[in-house]
């Protein structure tokens, strides 16, 4: 089992991926392949995401001992 990529190694490799699929230039195979792939990694990605705010939201209970879930902001996130 391979070691899973950080996250922005994933994201990176999922935005080739995308424009290798929609350039159309792939046989039916390397496509169906690729996607295969693309659909795994983002799945990966989903989890890392997820676990991250879990994180986040844990931290944040333990400053000052009062829970808040808050959104994390995107905008800083984002690429």
């Amino acid at each position: 089992m391979s070691t899973q990529p950080s996250f922005d190694d994933g994201l990176d490799r999922l935005e080739t991926l995308v424009q290798q699929l929609e350039s159309g230039s792939l046989s039916l195979e390397d496509a169906l392949a690729r996607f295969e792939e693309g659909v795994q990694l983002s799945q990966g990605l989903q989890k890392q995401l997820a676990e991250a705010q879990r994180r986040v939201e844990v931290l944040k209970a333990g400053l000052g001992g009062e829970y808040r879930a808050e959104p994390l902001d995107e905008a800083k996130g984002s690429r």
